[in-house]
């Protein structure tokens, strides 16, 4: 299993919870509130005035658990996806150890 972790303008949510739940090999994923803070913040287009002036930009985690083989069926889906990705959010993928229920 591998989480693949998305990290993405917060104003994309809902568009970007439509399109996952969309995709076959997505069965869940999670959305955390994070706050991105750069030096390269300053040249993204997409930053918005309140974002300047409060000094970051408010992003939103993604975390989706795939088998691996499902990874990159799933991020050339959210590439070719229309749900304002496209320059806005970066990913990882990081290996499971375990999984489970408590």
């Amino acid at each position: 299993m591998k989480n693949l972790i998305l990290i993405a303008h917060a104003d994309i949510k809902e568009k970007l919870a439509d399109t996952l739940r969309s995709l076959s090999p997505v069965s869940e994923f999670t959305f955390t509130q994070v706050e991105s803070h750069s030096a390269q913040d300053e040249f993204d287009t997409a930053l918005s005035v309140r974002d300047s002036v409060i000094g970051y930009t408010p992003r939103v985690r993604v975390d989706i658990l795939l088998k691996c083989d499902n990874v990159d069926t799933v991020l050339q889906a959210l590439r070719t996806a229309d749900c304002g990705l496209a320059g806005r959010a970066s990913y990882r993928v990081a290996p499971v150890e375990k999984q489970g229920a408590l």
